[in-house]
């Protein structure tokens, strides 16, 4: 029990400190490469846009959870909780239906992929490890939302303060 409360609190923070840090090694080395030995590859391209990518699918989810995702939350500070929370959850349920209709639509991509055998260009590996990377961000997303909207109800029913999240700014 305590590894998945470990793994709730933290996969966001591992698997983007696991991709980064490969985005940042590759890049490294990649840049020796051409400047030192005049040479680079593909393959070190390719790994550090599927990196990147995996990065933005899966800090989208680490930002729903944190509530860190870009809003205008202008009118948030001048409503009481109540309010304040109805809004949090109207605004969770939006993005919820989002999610489902984009994770719907996202696995035809990585269907067709499946299905035709596509490879990528350098690493000769199935395109669909890469593909996924959008379905997966947005299960984790929907996962965030859900938690997000349990929370949100609690506090409405206990009269709490709804969690607002962290501010990038002040």
């Amino acid at each position: 029990m305590d590894l998945l409360r470990q793994i709730d609190r933290n996969a966001e923070r591992w698997l983007l400190l696991t991709f980064y840090t490969m985005l940042v090694a590759t890049m490294a080395v990649e840049v020796l490469r051409r400047e030192v030995f005049s040479y680079s590859s593909i393959w070190g391209e390719e790994m550090v846009r599927y990196s990147f990518i995996y990065l933005a699918w899966i800090g989208a989810a680490a930002a729903v959870k944190e509530r860190a995702h870009i809003r205008i939350d202008v009118v948030m500070h001048y409503l009481p909780p109540r309010p304040k929370a109805v809004l949090y959850i109207f605004g969770d349920l939006v993005m919820f239906l989002v999610a489902i209709v984009a994770l719907y639509t996202s696995f035809e991509t990585v269907h067709v992929s499946a299905t035709f055998g596509s490879v990528t260009e350098g690493l000769r590996v199935s395109k669909v490890w890469f593909l996924l990377a959008v379905p997966i961000g947005f299960a984790l997303v929907i996962w965030r939302l859900i938690q997000s909207f349990i929370r949100d109800v609690c506090s409405l029913k206990d009269g709490t303060p709804v969690y607002q999240g962290d501010t990038l700014f002040d």
